[in-house]
């Protein structure tokens, strides 16, 4: 099929992808900011000098981009320059996330009120003084912005940090202390000896006898020439090649902080020790403070969509062209096999379904983001994620989920030169796999989710409605939904019985949920699957014509993924794979002549689309 090779975008598709948010000045600034020298390494470096140039990289992106506060005020615009870091190279993504989000974001979030200078004393003026200090060498990037929330001996340890802090009355600040090794915050990305470090420590405040709540407090962990300050102790992590930072564990030892460090949102520690925080409880302060989590999963999605496209694209690059020697047809181009063609524009596909999401979340304003944010929301079991936007970290998980499956396929399909001879689908495999846990992990998320379910917990079962409608035809967006909501209606009603039963005969929470979570993780997917066929149904039908077809086949794909619930749930008929993967067929059979085009309008970086450069160089 020499017409995979076609390169001229359709200019409904280039405007659908480039999204409706950002101006052309704003695109090429972006495009600046990430250069195409970005998008490799130099040959001979170590470890560290590798790292060393990541952080380079960030400190000239940082400069080069729009300033930091409007980047944080403008989803749109910080997606962008995140997803253009994330296809050039996955370790500068991460780098410039936590960056931004985790450790400006929640200076700006929790701490802008107190960064005028107000404090009650002299003491904590000069903690503020110093609170703007941290925010304005992040903000020029003489120091890069890195997070402490993880700890390595327990799970879930977002929860209830063991890193405690404890107001000083001597100094007016506070004492931050890890009990033991196990309490110690890992992973972070603090091990290089000569990059300067900010961190967001994340700890439980103990005062009066009592825990008040999680916090997130502003330490300085390395200064301009990358010294750990006193308190501080890293140690290095073995070298990983998976997400290429410089991974170590931080352990806090009675190490002093200002007042001002202390990013209180409004909570506060008077002359004569009393506690106030507007929050109310400890379990309300812990979602508060999870509330920069939004930000976050809107750059992981978006950047999910941005590395999926660029995985479609250097397949389709791979595979257009090239001839196989199989003894059925000998010089058959490979697109033409089945298993081929369906992978390329199945990662096309794809590509079109993450960036509709991306638009989606990218432009929706959630309940975290207003001004009072994630006051409240449901109960958790397993993580805080779902307390402060459940759809959004159900989203996460869906679309880190769906990049990681299309980037291991457009791996596996582009033979040995995928994984030997062109790092970048490894790298951008390693991206989406560790995401799959960073930014919360996926299956606690599955379970929240699966948990308000079976609870109706914020949550209102969808009304599949009478059908199969369209005399169920699989090319209409009306039976792709009727199919997800029936299956996530049935599966929800099956766990909420299930769970329910199990407490009836006795059985503790733990373990009502324990015998079930094969199926709750099942339920929350399906759930998730149902708002992404609805955010590309949507996209189908007030897109261009050229997209509807491409989200077809996306939605084709995602009920063959679905077909074992659809089937056990009786939601499906027997047989209902092979209309699947007829209509399938018909859909690439329409699909294939403009498979170029719909790669053109991904407007990719050369360096991504030239795979073989390395063959031609030989």
């Amino acid at each position: 099929m020499e017409t995979f090779t076609a390169a001229v975008p359709d200019e409904g598709l280039l405007g659908f992808v480039r999204g409706p948010s950002l101006d052309a000045k704003t695109r090429t600034r972006i495009a600046e900011a990430v250069p195409d020298e970005f998008f490799t390494y130099p040959g001979g470096l170590t470890a560290r000098d590798h790292q060393a140039l990541t952080y380079e990289r960030l400190r000239r992106a940082g400069l080069a981009a729009p300033p930091a506060a409007e980047l944080l005020a403008d989803p749109p615009a910080l997606c962008a320059l995140l997803e253009r870091a994330a296809i050039a190279d996955p370790a500068l993504f991460h780098v410039m996330l936590l960056h931004y989000t985790l450790a400006l974001g929640p200076i700006l979030r929790f701490g802008a009120a107190q960064m005028g200078g107000e404090g009650d004393s002299a003491g904590q003026r000069a903690g503020e003084r110093g609170l703007r200090d941290a925010r304005d060498a992040l903000a020029s990037m003489d120091s890069f912005g890195t997070l402490l929330m993880t700890e390595v001996g327990r799970s879930n340890s977002h929860l209830s940090p063991r890193t405690i802090a404890r107001h000083d009355p001597a100094s007016g600040g506070f004492v931050l202390s890890t009990p033991d090794a196990q309490a110690a915050k890992f992973p972070t990305s603090t091990a290089h000896p000569r990059v300067p470090k900010t961190a967001a420590v994340y700890a439980t405040l103990v005062h009066g006898g009592a825990e008040r709540g999680v916090f997130v407090f502003v330490v300085p962990l390395r200064g301009p020439g990358g010294a750990v300050a006193p308190g501080v102790r890293v140690v290095d992590a073995p070298e990983t090649t998976g997400l290429q930072v410089d991974y170590a564990a931080v352990l806090l030892d009675d190490l002093h902080v200002p007042y001002g460090a202390w990013l209180r949102d409004g909570a506060s520690i008077g002359a004569g020790g009393s506690f106030h925080d507007p929050a109310g409880s400890a379990a309300a302060r812990l979602t508060r403070s999870m509330g920069i989590a939004p930000a976050v999963w809107r750059a992981v999605i978006s950047a999910s969509a941005a590395i999926t496209r660029a995985s479609a694209g250097t397949l389709l690059a791979h595979s257009a062209g090239r001839a196989t020697l199989g003894r059925l047809a000998p010089r058959r181009p490979l697109t033409d096999y089945r298993n081929q063609q369906e992978a390329v524009l199945g990662a096309l596909a794809a590509g079109y379904a993450l960036t509709a999401v991306a638009e989606h979340v990218k432009t929706a304003r959630t309940a975290a983001d207003a001004p009072g944010g994630a006051a409240g929301g449901p109960d958790t079991a397993w993580a805080p994620w779902s307390a402060v936007d459940r759809d959004l970290a159900l989203l996460k998980a869906a679309a880190t989920v769906q990049a990681q499956e299309t980037v291991s396929a457009c791996r596996v399909h582009s033979g040995a030169p995928g994984f030997a001879a062109v790092e970048r689908l490894n790298a951008y495999r390693g991206l989406a796999h560790a995401y799959m846990n960073a930014g919360g992990d996926n299956e606690l998320i599955l379970y929240d989710t699966a948990r308000a379910m079976a609870d109706l917990d914020r949550y209102v079962p969808p009304d599949p409605g009478a059908g199969p409608p369209d005399g169920g035809d699989l090319a209409s967006p009306r039976v792709w939904l009727f199919l997800a909501r029936e299956a996530e209606r049935r599966m929800r009603d099956r766990l909420a019985a299930r769970v329910a039963a199990a407490r009836d005969g006795g059985d503790d929470p733990f373990a009502a949920w324990n015998g079930n979570l094969v199926l709750a993780a099942r339920t929350a997917a399906a759930s998730a699957d149902r708002i992404v066929l609805e955010i590309v149904g949507a996209a189908a039908e007030s897109g261009p014509d050229a997209l509807r077809p491409v989200l077809g086949l996306h939605a084709l794909n995602v009920l063959d993924r679905r077909a074992a619930d659809l089937l056990n749930e009786g939601a499906a008929p027997p047989g209902f794979l092979d209309e699947v993967w007829a209509a399938r067929r018909r859909a690439c059979d329409e699909l294939a002549p403009r498979a170029g085009a719909l790669a053109a309008a991904f407007e990719l970086p050369a360096p991504v689309t030239s795979p073989t450069a390395f063959v031609t160089s030989l």
